[in-house]
């Protein structure tokens, strides 16, 4: 999916204070920290809402991962930003809630580099959801103990970010134990 030259994407230093903005691409390109957001959602069951990335996603396109994350746009609240990547790219809305955050770095074949000071939102939601199909090609509900053992046996299955964000939401909440 290409991404649009006129996403800006907000540079941060390693405590998240706002340095500035860039072009998404560019600051890809150049493998420099901006904010980001992750949403994990579950169902009444306790299992995790996973999506699969379409296949024209400029990264990481057909791997598994968390119901969605993106960045916040210039001047938008983290919290605002979560809930509306949540209705665009799985068309529903649910009360999120921040458990932390951190900070990752990938880079990927095609040259770009995520470095992203990441915020984790959690929410709860067991009604349809309507995937944007641009955005995601396919959607399952599973439960920690099956993340866990699928992270264990095929890791490259999963975004990198969800690699590394999983264990530490389960190190935060008991819904995970």
């Amino acid at each position: 999916m290409p991404i649009s030259p006129m996403e800006e994407v907000i540079l941060v230093d390693e405590s998240d204070t706002p340095l500035g903005t860039m072009e998404k691409i560019e600051a890809h390109r150049r493998a420099l920290l901006h904010r980001a957001f992750s949403v994990f959602i579950f169902n009444s069951r306790g299992e995790m809402l996973l999506q699969q990335r379409a296949p024209q996603k400029y990264h990481s396109p057909g791997l598994w991962t968390n119901a969605c994350c993106s960045h916040p746009r210039p001047g938008e609240d983290i919290k605002d930003a979560a809930l509306r990547r949540l209705r665009e790219e799985l068309g529903f809305s649910t009360n999120l809630e921040k458990v932390f955050h951190f900070t990752y770095r990938a880079d990927f074949e095609n040259g770009l580099t995520e470095f992203e000071f990441d915020h984790v939102f959690v929410g709860t939601y067991d009604a349809a959801v309507y995937p944007d199909k641009t955005e995601v090609s396919d959607y399952c509900h599973w439960s920690p103990e099956k993340i866990r053992e699928s992270l264990r046996l095929e890791p490259n299955r999963f975004t990198s970010w969800f690699r590394l964000a999983f264990p530490l939401l389960s190190e935060k909440i008991s819904l995970l134990k």
